[in-house]
């Protein structure tokens, strides 16, 4: 375990013992770090959070932070934070709320941008990038592999699908389907996030077939709930698109990022 001289570190803080806390980091109270966890230096941990292993957190980063809720009357809640994650500078995490779940989870193999916001009880899935500024509302659900463009804000409940993108500067306010590309402010949904696809190791049949499917479901005749049971019947055997259904089904009361609009 490496602390420099001038750091401030709670007596019931739970350090591991190759932990690095540089110069002028303060760990607050409650707070767990992973073996590998190194805190590049002027990072405050808050409170009641658990980091990861080899997570790296660099300078004048906030995490754990009081949630940003006018309704907070400093019960105990929880930020999680996963492994081998990149929080680059003056990023801030929340913790949760108990008017929500009272947990903010952030997933493994994140990067996280300078500036880069978690709002209280957000949900963030694994291998997610979120760019300078991208700005995430309470209680938003971000999926596994999404990439999140500078400057972009996700609204408060806001869902955005495994394997999507979102254009920097886009406004979020209706959910963002898997695998989709979403840009503009407000954003609208611009088809499928291709580059992803192909990354992920799509070939050329498969990426398609799941183009086929997007325009029969977004583009085809009839009113949109008779396209969604055709499109879930003719393409049963797409679990990406079997996904994009299931995230449809999930929450009727959100609305939807759509094409066009």
């Amino acid at each position: 375990m490496t602390i420099h001289p001038s750091a401030i570190v709670d007596p019931s803080a739970e350090i591991a013992a190759d932990v690095v806390i540089g110069p002028w980091c303060t760990v607050g109270p409650g707070v767990s770090l992973a073996p590998g966890v190194h805190l590049v230096s002027h990072v405050v941990v808050q409170q009641d959070t658990r980091i990861g292993d080899r997570t790296v957190i660099h300078p004048f980063a906030v995490i754990g932070g009081d949630p940003q809720h006018n309704g907070y009357r400093g019960e105990p809640v929880r930020l999680e934070i996963g492994h081998d994650n990149s929080i680059r500078e003056h990023c801030t995490f929340n913790r949760g709320t108990p008017q929500g779940s009272g947990v903010t989870r952030v997933g493994s193999h994140g990067l996280f941008m300078t500036g880069a916001h978690v709002g209280h009880d957000a949900v963030v899935g694994d291998n997610v990038v979120m760019a300078n500024q991208a700005t995430l509302g309470g209680h938003a659900r971000i999926g596994d592999r999404v990439f999140l463009g500078g400057l972009c804000a996700v609204h408060q409940n806001g869902r955005v699908g495994q394997g999507a993108i979102v254009g920097g500067l886009a406004a979020v306010t209706r959910d963002v389907i898997p695998y989709g590309s979403a840009w503009g402010n407000h954003a609208r949904l611009h088809g499928l996030n291709l580059i992803g696809l192909k990354r992920k190791g799509y070939g050329k049949d498969a990426v398609r077939r799941l183009l086929a499917a997007f325009r029969d479901l977004f583009e085809g005749a009839g009113v949109f709930a008779d396209r969604l049971d055709r499109v879930e019947a003719d393409y049963a055997d797409l679990p990406e698109i079997m996904e994009i259904v299931a995230f449809i089904r999930a929450d009727a009361r959100r609305p939807l990022c759509l094409p066009g609009e």
